[in-house]
């Protein structure tokens, strides 16, 4: 792996939110740089200037302009992590808090895989989130920080009778309730998790645990609510839901079990997700038919149970991140430590048509320069594109911020010669056509083989390069565009260019 791992790291120093957003610009100038890859962009590269966050494993979250906002496992000021806005468009960085790791809680907890969670936003723009460690007992909080800066801790877990290290993020309800998991109960042998509810009473915030797991069992983190208020989490072994009781009280159920290998999975991982229909979608971590883990779906039947159907058996051994949707029910999500060059990769599986199977299609692997190890779950904008995070990777090894376009559009590319034949020494000129056209300004690499001959620059979908050092005899020649956001990469037709004496 072409990248760093993580460690407990203390080399930046301090610098100013001007300085820091300056450097940003700089970075995303070398990040542009880039030659193009297929459906794919680099945002932004993390741990390149002093203070900047490093080793982002959250997901992202976009506020109604499209700013991006995550946050940092390590790094900052404190080197305990940072919450980030990164502004639409330019992708510029803004770090809007530095974890000191006290009382205002620390993303670094040294656990691989652990840190501060995604963060959610209110209708006034305040984030919402959860940090494994710091707080009045050291045993993590639940932050809120408000459109000015201000970090205010809604709640330090590891109290009397507490759960302590949250897992996951925090959901909210539609009166401003926030729900969300911990790790385990410190205090109480026969539990090792719970669900925790956090209600708003003027400037105070109130904890009621809702949800606590027997023993033998663990929580995997992240919650799904659904338009009747009911709350649905995985654990180890299990896929519950809590129903509201109508007295302020929750009703737990457990509507799966998981039995694993090789008809089912075990160890769900991360949030379920819900689809229009009310179906419940997610993936365990083993199981299945090779034991690599599964994709499932819960259906709700009419007698109250829930039906389970295994979508797709991975041939990789699964890490714990969750699925995302599309309107059509295709299902993407992310391996930590699969693809090409074992770095990671983003996959889509697609919907069948009619009673089909859902077929696995890899959209990226990662090669650690473009980022590696995947930990966090992805999110869709508006126009159907997914962007996400990556652990370490990038060009200082600290991570990176990714768009991805899953329905970039197919090219093609055609290539011609003038003259052919030609004579020894004689000036070749070769034209490629890309269809549809992309941008102006793109490149096409002239190819012998694998030899560039050349580049050319794309006008109006047309790129030339004319060529004088052709060998006598034939060289077969093609043109590779190697795509962008909107469209797919795409080898033309081979030329075979005649030289004569």
């Amino acid at each position: 792996m072409n990248c760093a791992r993580r460690h407990r790291s203390s080399i930046f120093g301090t610098t100013t939110l001007g300085a820091l957003t300056l450097t940003a610009l700089c970075v995303l100038l070398l990040v542009a740089a880039r030659p193009a890859q297929a459906q794919y962009a680099v945002l932004y590269t993390f741990g390149l200037f002093p203070s900047d966050g490093i080793y982002p494993l959250s997901g992202l979250a976009f506020d109604g302009a499209e700013n991006l906002y995550g946050t940092t496992t390590e790094g900052g000021l404190y080197t305990d992590g940072t919450v980030y806005e990164l502004q639409a468009g330019s992708w510029g960085e803004n770090i809007l808090y530095n974890f000191t790791g006290g009382s205002d809680g620390s993303c670094f907890w040294g656990l691989s895989g652990a840190g501060c969670s995604n963060v959610i936003l209110d209708s006034q723009g305040n984030l919402y989130g959860t940090a494994p460690a710091g707080g009045a007992y050291g045993l993590g909080v639940v932050f809120e920080l408000s459109p000015t800066g201000t970090e205010t801790v809604l709640h330090s877990f590891g109290g009397p009778g507490d759960g302590h290290n949250p897992a996951g993020g925090v959901i909210m309800d539609s009166q401003g309730n926030l729900y969300g998991t911990t790790q385990s109960d410190y205090y109480q042998e026969d539990t090792l998790g719970i669900v925790y509810e956090l209600s708003p009473s003027g400037e105070t915030w109130t904890e009621s645990i809702i949800y606590s797991l027997p023993n033998y069992d663990y929580l995997n983190g992240g919650l799904a609510m659904d338009t009747a208020g009911n709350i649905y989490g995985t654990s180890y072994n299990t896929v519950f839901k809590l129903s509201p009781n109508g007295q302020g009280g929750w009703n737990p159920t457990v509507i799966h079990t998981f039995t694993g290998a090789p008809k089912d999975g075990s160890v769900a991982s991360g949030a379920p997700v819900l689809d229009q229909a009310g179906n419940l979608y997610g993936k365990t971590t083993s199981g299945g038919s090779k034991d690599d883990g599964t994709v499932y779906k819960l259906t709700p039947q009419e007698n109250g149970k829930w039906k389970e159907k295994i979508l797709y058996n991975f041939t990789i051994e699964q890490w714990a991140t969750s699925v995302v949707l599309d309107a059509t029910d295709n299902i993407y999500g992310t391996e930590v430590y699969g693809g090409s060059f074992g770095d990671g990769l983003v996959f889509e599986l697609v919907a069948p048509v009619g009673a089909g199977a859902y077929k696995e299609r890899t959209l990226l692997s990662f090669n650690g320069k473009d980022g590696a190890a995947p930990f966090a779950s992805l999110i869709f904008d508006g126009a159907g594109k997914l962007y996400g995070t990556t652990e370490v990777g990038g060009y200082g090894g600290y991570g990176v911020v990714y768009e991805l376009n899953p329905s970039a559009q197919s090219t093609t590319t055609t290539l011609t010669s003038s003259p052919n034949p030609s004579s020894y020494g004689e000036e070749v000129t070769f034209s490629a056509v890309v269809a549809p056209a992309p941008a102006d300004g793109e490149s096409i690499s002239f190819m012998e083989s694998t030899n560039v001959l050349g580049t050319g620059t794309l006008s109006g979908g047309v790129a030339t390069l004319s060529y004088s050092a052709l060998p006598v005899g034939t060289s077969k020649i093609t043109a590779a565009y190697g795509g962008d956001l909107t469209f797919d990469g795409s080898t033309s037709n081979v030329v075979k260019q005649k030289v004569k004496k």
